[in-house]
């Protein structure tokens, strides 16, 4: 009879301590998953900031004499398009979601790009105050930007890299799509090759 008690009491501690590891490994992919939602937020902070200050500069340039209409238009037209994607709550999960956010994003930091170029043209909107403000809070908005993307990708990078691992796969496998692999912000197609420079 004690022999049985032995191999009882064997089984309960080795099932104790599969459960504590995978356990232990749930938590370790839920704290990680966490991580990924949580900076994802801030991507969408960022975002929203941009979003905001776009109106604001428009109005301002629209204020200027003979301001190129069409410019400010593909920005109006540009932050619309931003509006228009829509993704599900929290951190995309999918990649070619992320795809079409980031393309909706990058259309409209390259319409702002275009804006500012054509700016130049006009030193009297360049001079006023209103403008140089807007300006920089914009520049450092995609400093910020750049810099938020990057710790998304960080931390989807972490969270993937733990996932990917043996035996954590297993585990994330069991629960399904619950931890399924976290997508990264990529470059546009064609930006590893330099744009002509012409003098």
């Amino acid at each position: 009879m004690s022999r049985w008690l032995l191999v009882l009491g064997g089984l309960l501690v080795v099932a104790l301590i599969v459960f504590a590891s995978i356990a232990g490994t749930y938590n370790r992919l839920v704290t990680l998953d966490q991580a990924v939602q949580s900076q994802w937020a801030q991507v969408e902070s960022v975002y929203q900031r941009r979003a905001d200050l776009v109106p604001n500069l428009v109005a301002t340039v629209k204020g200027a004499a003979n301001f190129e209409k069409s410019t400010y238009i593909a920005v109006a037209e540009a932050r619309s398009k931003v509006g228009q994607v829509n993704l599900p709550s929290g951190a995309p999960t999918d990649q070619t979601a992320l795809d079409k956010f980031a393309g909706a994003q990058d259309g409209l930091s390259s319409a702002l790009s275009r804006l500012l170029v054509t700016v130049e043209r006009y030193p009297d909107l360049k001079a006023t105050q209103n403008f140089a403000d807007l300006q920089a809070q914009l520049e450092g908005t995609e400093n910020r930007i750049a810099v938020e993307r990057m710790r998304f990708n960080q931390a989807a990078q972490a969270f993937n890299t733990t996932r990917d691992s043996f035996p954590t796969v297993a585990v994330a496998g069991f629960f399904g799509s619950r931890f399924s692999e976290k997508p990264y912000f990529k470059s546009q197609p064609g930006a590893q090759t330099a744009p002509p420079v012409k003098f």
